[in-house]
């Protein structure tokens, strides 16, 4: 299992009261174990934000060219084709490739 880490946010007090109300319905065991899954479900409704995800983190170099197929779910040419329209070079290793 990867790494968690802690995530704080604001949130308007009517959501706020209704994510503290998740737990008690049973659907979830925590508040933290629901926004895990909302963030998933809207991450897999909305693939346009995935693949903008992927090459953000790519072209920061935080991630590597199969994990950003992975997050943006697309074939190896497919994610070349995207990085290129989006200008972001491709990587080998640390450094660019020309």
């Amino acid at each position: 299992m990867s790494e968690t880490k802690r995530v704080s946010m604001t949130l308007p007090d009517m959501i706020k009261r209704e994510v503290d109300a998740i737990p008690e319905t049973g659907y979830y065991d925590s508040r933290s174990e629901f926004l895990r899954d909302a963030i998933r479900t809207l991450l897999r409704e909305r693939p346009e934000l995935r693949i903008s995800i992927a090459c953000k983190l790519y072209e920061k170099g935080e991630i590597s060219l199969g994990r950003a197929m992975e997050i943006a779910d697309k074939d190896i040419e497919s994610m070349k084709d995207i990085l290129e329209s989006r200008g972001i070079s491709l990587r080998r290793g640390s450094k660019s490739v020309d």
